[in-house]
């Protein structure tokens, strides 16, 4: 094993009878690396930040809630809400008239008194949660009539009132970001491009540093080819 001495911080920068100019050239490259890849990450993740957030508070100034219609009737078989598992299978306005003395959701008269099961308002909040795709459409604030694919519950009738979100020019959009996602999106999206920034004057530091210390090791290798021979020559 090769014996090596105490590392010495910074020796590139003080003056010493073996520094060579690439050393110095060296020393300068590390510098400006490594201050390029502080400044690119902060600054590209700074600026992909609020780029992010300007964004988030644009959707939430823009984008609006809107009312649209199933065009036509959706897949599957009507579920109604939770509490009302009676008109289960059944399309909205079809359950117990009002004013007949049944309460949505109620059996027949002579079931009173019967238990009920117990897992029926977790089945019908199982059903109610369903959803699939369907074609709605809706008016934007200009007047024109747009059309979209939207999830709703199943078997649900044309005229069906859906709630969608819609940008200014009534295109479908989707619910603008909560406080906690517009933060989690700033902070993923700000740290990636943040870490891209700087690596990149990074790898390009260390690529320049490898191709000076190849030049110097070239450089060595042939001074020592011309000057190692005559090491070994008597000089008296």
């Amino acid at each position: 094993m090769g014996f090596r001495g105490r590392k010495v911080w910074l020796w590139r920068w003080r003056r010493n009878p073996l520094r060579r100019p690439t050393d110095v050239v060296e020393a300068w490259v590390v510098l400006g690396a490594w201050i390029c890849t502080v400044l690119a990450g902060l600054l590209g993740g700074w600026t992909a930040a609020h780029a992010v957030q300007h964004g988030v508070s644009r959707e939430r100034a823009e984008w609006r809630p809107t009312v649209a219609l199933v065009a036509r009737k959706a897949p599957g078989t009507y579920a109604a809400p939770a509490g009302d598992a009676k008109n289960a299978g059944r399309p909205p306005g079809t359950g117990h008239p009002p004013g007949t003395g049944h309460p949505p959701g109620t059996g027949h008269p002579s079931s009173a008194g019967q238990p009920t099961a117990t897992g029926g308002d977790g089945r019908a909040r199982a059903e109610s949660a369903v959803r699939v795709w369907t074609k709605v459409a809706w008016t934007a604030p200009d007047g024109s009539t747009h059309t979209g694919q939207v999830r709703v519950r199943p078997g649900s009738p044309p005229g069906t009132p859906v709630s969608v979100w819609t940008d200014p020019q009534g295109r479908l959009v989707t619910r603008p970001a909560t406080d906690a996602q517009a933060r989690t999106r700033v902070m993923v999206i700000g740290g990636l491009v943040g870490v891209t920034a700087a690596a990149l004057p990074l790898v390009g530091g260390r690529v320049l540093r490898r191709r000076l210390e190849e030049r110097s090791m070239d450089r060595w290798a042939a001074e020592w080819a011309r000057f190692g021979p005559l090491w070994g020559r008597k000089t008296w």
